[in-house]
């Protein structure tokens, strides 16, 4: 069986890209044109996805900062500038590409020789303390919320946050939100959340829960990694994980400190409310952290190891590929960028993975969990 044929043949599926708050906030960024990671550093656009993948999911990620009224509204209109600009780069490019807002909308797109792009929430510090935000966020197209980042918030734990847990799981506002998302039919994302997070979400959310870019803690001992047990948990309530390519999260590098660097920026901005000058001195901060910390030498096996480590304990049914591409995943040989993805297909067809097991873990596995969500709405 060609490899490349298959990889064609399948609909698939990335569930987490940051491409809405790097590549499109760059003045004069072009979705339409090819560029090239060694010289811009951007993984996804129009041509590089043709061909590699049908559908990305594209988060607007906003950095945390000051937990306060002000922070707050100054960071969800923040939010909602990131997805009026996404909406009018896909409306631009309406030829090529088109917003999916359910499974059905995907396979459609697919079928026209579009590339699917569903939205998504990474932080929801952007919807501050109000659940009435969630059905706002959902109007403007997201159809998936990431409860957390790197620090705690008004929502849930996170599991970098170098000051521990502040709740214990979720809050009692952020099981306020997880019954809105249930009600809407929002897919809610614990990447990045603790595991108690999970362990909250698993029991109190009507709907599967999927952790959209998260990698296997018994193959990389990381604290954003998910543990056998929980991803049991997990598969038993007809939740998805979705392999990430981030480099730290993929090996064991002790002492190394990128990690804990990072989420020490986010403490020192968190009493401030964002601005472009804060946000031009964050970014300072993290380009001076990959210098000093840079990533630990990764192998496009190692990330493979993941997907096959999940797929023995829960079976491929419950297993997908969220690579985190545009925030920090991939830059690897074999995984640089979205033009790659046919080379997992390949490498997993090589080890014996047949079409059936990759077509559920290339898009399958996702759409299946969101028609579960969507329907009991």
């Amino acid at each position: 069986m060609n490899a490349e044929a298959l990889h064609q043949r399948l609909f698939t599926i990335d569930t987490h890209s940051d491409t809405p708050t790097s590549s499109f906030a760059r003045d004069g960024w072009d979705f339409a044109t090819r560029h090239d990671e060694a010289t811009d550093h951007s993984q996804i656009d129009l041509p590089r996805m043709r061909g590699a993948v049908d559908a990305m999911v594209f988060a607007v990620y906003v950095p945390q900062a000051a937990r306060t009224p002000a922070g707050h509204a100054v960071v969800h209109e923040l939010a909602v500038r990131h997805f009026e600009r996404t909406h009018a780069i896909l409306r631009q490019h309406a030829a090529e590409c088109g917003l999916a807002l359910t499974a059905d909308d995907a396979l459609r797109l697919k079928a026209e020789g579009k590339r699917a792009v569903f939205l998504s929430i990474e932080n929801s510090y952007s919807l501050g303390r109000e659940p009435a935000n969630v059905e706002k966020f959902f109007r403007l197209g997201v159809r998936m919320l990431g409860l957390t980042h790197m620090l705690n918030n008004d929502l849930a734990d996170s599991s970098t946050d170098p000051r521990g847990p502040e709740w214990g799981g979720l809050s009692a506002i952020g099981r306020e939100m997880v019954a809105e998302c249930n009600r809407l039919g929002i897919v809610l994302d614990a990447s990045h959340a603790s595991d108690d997070v999970l362990r909250d979400l698993l029991a109190v959310s009507r709907a599967p829960v999927i952790l959209s870019h998260t990698d296997c803690r018994a193959v990389c001992d990381h604290p954003r990694n998910v543990g056998d047990e929980l991803l049991r948990a997990l598969a038993a309530k007809g939740g998805v994980i979705q392999i990430n390519a981030l480099p730290i999260s993929l090996v064991n590098a002790p002492g190394h400190g990128r990690t804990a660097a990072s989420a020490e920026i986010l403490l020192r901005y968190k009493d401030t409310v964002i601005s472009p000058e804060m946000l031009a001195a964050e970014d300072r901060d993290y380009h001076q952290v990959a210098i000093d910390h840079p990533n630990p030498p990764v192998a496009f096996d190692d990330f493979i190891r993941h997907i096959e480590h999940a797929a023995a304990v829960i079976g491929a049914e419950h297993v997908g590929i969220g690579c985190d591409l545009d925030g920090g995943g991939g830059y690897f040989d074999g995984l640089r960028d979205v033009a790659d993805f046919p080379n997992i297909t390949r490498a997993l067809h090589a080890r014996g993975w047949q079409e059936p097991a990759l077509a559920a873990l290339w898009g399958g596995n996702t759409l299946r969990l969101l028609r579960a969500v969507q329907g009991a709405a």
